[in-house]
């Protein structure tokens, strides 16, 4: 007879009305009720075996091991003789889930994290789980503000033991901040704190930025930096007393209000220092910005630690510890502050690593490294490699980690991770450029050819105008002390007659070669010094202009010059591509030497520095300038050596060389001195050049809206000013009252517009947008310019 032991058993209480029985011995354990779980599954999961002495006790372990499992909604346990029987109804299984109504979170978002919690296509369900998964996703919806957000479950049976999951999401919408409001404020305006806020209430920027959407981090934040606020300007006792987050009935607006107590304002009194310097203590003093009857302020306290921990860092000691701690004096409203210093064990560099140089060899990187291996950790070293590496304009991002040695208390491992990036030329070879038409041809210009470090030029150039031969090499560490060595040879014909009014009507075929030489003087400086041989011939053809045939007349048409240059460069730029902080400059002397057939010199200028204004904002003023003329038996500077103006790198939305001078029309051939016919006379006035460059402006660089990865790409508003001025202007010019044969700024062009420039795997791909706002005479605008291979 069949005799029931324990009936159902409701788990979720983890209760089990117990039945009492004797004790019997398990000759058999029979199972029912199976239909998906296989009885292997339950005898594993059984602690209970044939032969096995049962009583009570043993019973209701075995019904709470087999709830666990988590595969029954029932279990009941009888008795057939000494026949244990088990009879189990299975929770259902999962057919199929249904999300609606969801758009702020994707749906495959949504299934994924459902499936982590364990509700997914044929698993088994548990509404429990189900129950946990609704309020999760509540939870998250009132984190991005949608407060009247709901959810709804609804569990579908289905045959086979089998339920349908349907999901039913009204997202709402997201709660906008209405107000802000700080209480007990009287030193600073509500104005003033507010701005520290990262949370706005709603205003024209929010839909681009969601800063009028309540999140309980950023007030974190904002309370945070409300605190420093009061801290770095003397508040010492400033106490955020309470903060108050309330929603309106229809969920649809969040008020703020920050209940605050400023205190009283303290100065410093006197300031200690205690510990073991390691260094002069001098040169420690020289570090504390803290001074006597200074208003107390926390930044500038945390910054002096950091100083003196950086300072000793440089020699060796990468553990320091420095603590600013600070004594208030209630009676009179002054703070001493005591620094103690723990500089801790020198550290030494076991290994320096690099990570991440799939193309770059470890030697072009290991080169740049000031930080030796086997010396002590130099945080001043190690920094500097960095910015070494950053200069190269190899990589993207440069990182650098010093981890401790296993098992070592006083060695550290240098590990720089970098992030490649295309390193090509600056001048595109093959593609479309606006004032060169198609281009056609190959070439290969990479300033890290085949990871090597070294540039390289090489390859043949077509386009409308120009036919380029060439080939250079440089070699920045032709010496391990950085001593670099660079030569080309090149061969190059020009036709500006086919270059519509862009230059004056001739062209020039020219080939030869150089040297040159750069020397480091110190880690941001160097010199360079070049010699180069170059043959010229000029050819006029049909039409030329006074100047050119006056030149020629004096000088011919054929010259070998031999060239000497002498350079100055400096730059303290944080990237070699795409800077951001920093400065760089360069002065060039360039003059043929006795020997040559002409005789003239050029002397170039070109700087730019950049200035942050904020994490994301970022000033650029960049300036070019350029002088030349002619000394000896030359009577000007040769024509096709003059400066041009007017497009990228110099003047943006103005057509590219067409500012400056203009020439005067010539009828018939200049060689031959045929007259012409009166259609030869109709020829228009070309922009001539001239031997005086300025060129200059400012930029301001901020991240493009909806583009997470910056690194690559630069955005900027621009105002560019410049003009080129002749001051050895042919008589005919004068007596046209061109307004750039002589120095005037009052005649510089300008022009304002927005500027992108895009670091590609094909080369930097630039575009501008620009309105003339000062217009010489003759100019020539062009509101819309690109360009590919070259960045600004």
């Amino acid at each position: 007879m069949k005799r029931l032991l324990l009936p159902a058993v409701v788990f979720a209480a983890m209760t089990i009305t117990e039945v009492h029985a004797e004790s019997f011995t398990i000759s058999d354990i029979r199972v029912n009720g199976l239909q998906r779980v296989s009885a292997g599954s339950v005898f594993s999961a059984l602690p209970l075996s044939v032969g096995d002495q049962v009583d009570d006790q043993r019973l209701v372990e075995g019904t709470r091991a087999l709830f666990k499992t988590g595969f029954f909604q029932d279990i009941q346990l009888g008795r057939d003789g000494n026949v244990l029987v088990i009879t189990v109804v299975e929770r259902p299984s999962i057919s199929s889930i249904e999300l609606e109504g969801n758009k702020a979170i994707k749906s495959e978002d949504l299934l994924n994290g459902l499936k982590q919690s364990g509700l997914a296509e044929g698993e088994i369900f548990q509404r429990a789980t189900l129950e946990g998964v609704r309020n999760e996703l509540q939870r998250q919806y009132v984190a991005q503000g949608r407060y009247s957000a709901s959810i709804e479950t609804e569990v579908v049976p289905q045959p086979r033991n089998r339920v349908a999951l349907k999901i039913k999401i009204n997202e709402g919408s997201v709660a906008a901040i209405q107000h802000i409001n700080v209480v007990g404020n009287t030193v600073f305006s509500d104005e003033t704190l507010l701005r520290l806020f990262e949370l706005k209430t709603s205003n024209l920027l929010s839909f681009f930025r969601n800063d009028d959407k309540y999140a309980r981090e950023k007030l974190s934040g904002d309370l945070e930096r409300l605190r420093s606020y009061y801290l770095d300007r003397g508040y010492i006792n400033m106490d955020i007393a309470s903060t108050q987050v309330s929603i309106t009935p229809d969920k649809r607006h969040v008020y703020i209000t920050v209940n605050i107590d400023e205190g009283e304002k303290y100065s410093i009194r006197d300031v200690k220092l205690t510990g073991d310097l390691k260094v002069p203590p001098e040169e420690i003093e020289s570090l504390l910005l803290v001074k006597e009857g200074q208003v107390f302020s926390r930044k500038v306290m945390t910054s002096t630690s950091e100083l003196i921990t950086r300072r000793l860092g440089n020699e060796g000691y990468t553990f320091a510890n420095v603590n600013a701690v600070p004594e208030p004096h209630a009676e009179d409203k002054t703070v001493s502050v005591t620094f103690v210093v723990d500089p801790g064990k020198r550290a030494y560099v076991n290994r320096i690593n690099f990570r991440g140089n799939t193309k770059t060899e470890d030697e072009v990187l290991r080169r740049e490294m000031r930080q030796m291996e086997g010396g002590w950790a130099s945080t001043y070293l190690i920094d500097q490699s960095k910015t070494r590496l950053e200069r190269l304009g190899f990589f993207k991002e440069v990182s650098v980690q010093t981890p401790q040695v296993p098992g070592s208390d006083d060695q550290v491992d240098v590990n720089f991770t970098v992030e490649e990036q295309a390193s090509g030329s600056v001048t595109a070879s093959v593609g479309f450029a606006q004032n060169a038409g198609l281009v056609l041809g190959g070439s290969i210009s990479q300033n890290n050819f085949l990871g090597s470090g070294n540039k390289v030029t090489i390859g043949l150039t077509r386009s409308e105008y120009q036919t380029n031969y060439n080939f250079g090499f440089v070699d920045p560490y032709w010496t391990e002390d950085g001593i670099s060595l660079g030569y080309n040879v090149f061969f190059r014909t020009t036709d500006y007659d086919d270059l519509e009014v862009d230059y004056s009507s001739y062209s020039v075929d020219s080939f030869g070669s150089g040297i040159n030489i750069g020397y480091p003087i110190s880690e941001t400086a160097r010199l360079s010094f070049g010699l180069s041989l170059q043959q010229d011939s000029i050819d006029t053809g049909t039409y030329t202009v006074d100047e050119i045939f006056d030149f020629l007349d004096e000088e011919g048409e054929d010259y070998l010059n031999f060239k000497a240059s002498a350079g100055w460069s400096e730059s303290t730029l944080n990237r070699g591509v795409m800077p951001t902080r920093g400065a760089s400059q360069s002065l060039t002397f360039e003059t043929t030497l006795p020997g040559s057939d002409l005789s003239f010199y050029k002397i170039d200028y070109n700087a730019q520095m950049f200035k942050a204004l904020t994490d994301d904002y970022t000033l650029r003023f960049h300036t070019k300038l350029g002088y030349g003329d002619s000394f000896g038996s030359t009577s000007k500077m040769p024509f096709y050596e003059h400066y041009y103006a007017g497009g990228f790198s110099s003047v943006r939305g103005f057509k590219d060389n067409t500012l400056g001078a203009r020439s005067t029309p010539s009828r018939g051939e200049a060689v031959t001195g045929n007259e012409g016919t009166e259609e030869d006379s109709d020829q228009d006035e070309q922009p001539f050049g001239g031997n005086v460059l300025v060129v200059g402006g400012v930029e301001m660089m901020f991240p493009m809206p909806f583009v997470k990865d910056q690194r690559s790409l630069r955005t900027s508003l621009f105002w560019d000013v410049g003009n080129v001025f002749d001051t050895n202007c042919s008589s005919s010019q004068k007596e046209r009252n061109d307004d750039s044969c002589d120095i005037d700024f009052s005649n510089m062009a300008s022009s304002v517009g927005l500027g992108v420039t895009w670091v590609s795997g094909f080369g930097p791909l630039s575009f501008s947008l620009a309105v003339p706002v000062m217009k010489p005479n003759d100019a020539e605008t062009q509101v819309f310019q690109f360009s590919m291979g070259q960045s600004f």
